[in-house]
């Protein structure tokens, strides 16, 4: 289980992988620079888009065709033509910009916010928009980071990173509302959650900010089942492939030892599955 470079740019801070198990694609941005990815693991073809503001997620339409949050608009983006088009805003205070986001299985976008040039405690939000509406399910957050619905699709996790913990929150499929139900995992080490994923297994992966690694944990007991580890110190999100393999994303550190932070890995998990 030893990750393998796929991508390196010199990128400050790479985010939001989200895998195509469709049509064979990885998706990822580079937030800061406003870039958006599509990546072939077949043909290793790599395209960018760059918009002209901060993105922070993508979400998946058809073949080569997805929906971008940044933080001037959602803006459809075609790979195969590498037309942009923007579709609606939600509007946000001029200081946060849109992070972390997350389809369900009827297709609402759930985005969180964060402090934009600045974090700043709980001026963030997560956001549901569906059919040209909006609302907010998720108030007073600081760094809104990773989501995850579980199998049946009853439960959402959540990551508001300076909390350390993972919350879960009942989810109404009927009005897209939610409940907090309970904290199901908490970091007590020098490490912060960020962005996460769930396995086939309903387990929860998550990506470890000044961890160097990607761990496996329960939620439903909260024990932390297994940890992979990368030689970057800030571990920022991941996602599974067709093979239940992981792709995962990284941002730079300032640390000497820190080798390609800002890269895109994968780990072989699975070579027969």
């Amino acid at each position: 289980m030893t990750p393998s470079l796929v991508f390196y740019s010199n990128s400050e801070l790479l985010e939001g992988p989200v895998f195509d198990k469709e049509n064979n694609l990885l998706y990822f941005v580079d937030i800061l620079d406003g870039l958006v990815y599509c990546y072939n693991p077949e043909t290793k073809e790599i395209l960018s888009i760059k918009l002209d503001s901060p993105v922070g997620s993508v979400f998946l339409r058809s073949n080569k065709i997805i929906l971008a949050a940044s933080k001037n608009g959602f803006f459809e983006i075609d790979f195969n033509t590498l037309k942009v088009t923007f579709e609606f805003q939600i509007d946000i205070d001029n200081s946060v910009r849109f992070n972390d986001g997350i389809k369900d299985p009827i297709g609402r976008i759930i985005v969180g916010t964060m402090g934009f040039p600045e974090v700043k405690g709980n001026i963030g939000e997560v956001f549901s928009y569906h059919n040209g509406e909006h609302k907010t399910i998720i108030k007073n957050t600081t760094i809104s980071n990773g989501l995850a619905f579980s199998l049946d699709n009853k439960f959402l996790y959540f990551i508001d990173t300076p909390t350390n913990k993972v919350a879960k929150y009942a989810y109404d499929m009927n009005s897209g509302n939610v409940d907090f139900d309970s904290y199901v995992i908490e970091f007590k080490g020098l490490s912060s959650p960020d962005g996460m994923c769930i396995d086939k297994d309903g387990m929860l992966w998550i990506a470890e900010w000044e961890g160097n690694c990607i761990s496996k944990w329960n939620p439903e007991n909260g024990k932390q089942l297994e940890k992979i580890k990368l030689p970057c110190t800030n571990v920022t999100s991941c996602c599974f492939d067709n093979l239940s393999n992981l792709y995962i994303t990284t941002a730079k550190n300032n640390d000497k030892n820190d080798t390609f932070g800002g890269g895109l890995f994968y780990v072989e998990l699975n070579k027969f599955d």
